[in-house]
């Protein structure tokens, strides 16, 4: 008679991957470099709060290869359509399924090479459909705003208009560079899409605004309760 031996069974656990959420770098090389990447996701949030499947990021650490944590890159501000707004601590893009429609990189000293080579190679290698570079000091790039657009797997660049600027079909945004910054225009307004502050100065009067309305209308009640 065969015998039948329960043997236990051993299951070796799941390799467990770390992502790094930081490497330590800074956030910008200089000041000039943080405002632009400030304002950028600051204004881009304002503009698509009322868009529940926009996502917009800042220096945060963007894995595009599953199990392979050098798979890795740090874009400036990144757009994704298709996905919540929760927040998180890095991308992974297999989690998500969803490629950034915009990435935007402040070049520097240190960074230019790598802005308009590996890096381009690479987000036109991941299908990212508009990919922008703005030098503020307009010490590396000439012009100090250049884009380019994803057609047939490859980059092309953005005409410029004669002010500087160009188009963002993904963004329906108009991209113009402002001394040291490059703002956000509505094409629609042909407003400027305003930082915290501005859209908080903008509120406070407002508010004001309609006191003093409220205000007036009170005292015309009165004067013509006393004929």
């Amino acid at each position: 008679m065969e015998r039948v031996l329960n043997l236990p069974v051993f299951i070796s656990p799941k390799t467990i991957i770390h992502y790094p959420e930081s490497d330590g770098t800074p956030m910008g090389e200089t000041g000039f470099h943080v405002n632009v990447m400030l304002y950028l996701k600051q204004a881009l949030e304002l503009y698509f709060q009322q868009q529940k499947d926009i996502y917009v990021a800042a220096n945060m650490f963007f894995y595009y290869e599953e199990g392979n944590p050098s798979a890795v890159a740090a874009p400036d501000v990144f757009v994704v359509k298709g996905v919540s707004k929760a927040e998180r601590r890095t991308y992974k893009l297999w989690e998500e399924e969803e490629v950034p429609c915009a990435i935007f990189e402040i070049t520097s000293r240190s960074t230019q090479r790598e802005d308009l080579g590996n890096k381009r190679a690479l987000y036109e290698r991941l299908n990212v459909k508009e990919y922008f570079i703005f030098d503020p000091l307009e010490e590396y790039l000439s012009p100090c705003l250049q884009g380019f657009r994803l057609h047939r797997g490859y980059y092309h660049p953005i005409p410029l208009s004669d002010d500087g600027s160009l188009s963002s079909r993904e963004l329906d945004l108009i991209l113009k560079p402002a001394g040291t910054l490059l703002r956000l225009i509505d094409p629609h307004s042909q407003e400027m899409l305003p930082t915290l502050g501005e859209a908080a100065q903008r509120a406070n009067q407002a508010e004001a605004k309609a006191a003093r309305l409220q205000a007036e209308l009170a005292e015309l009640r009165a004067q013509l309760k006393r004929r």
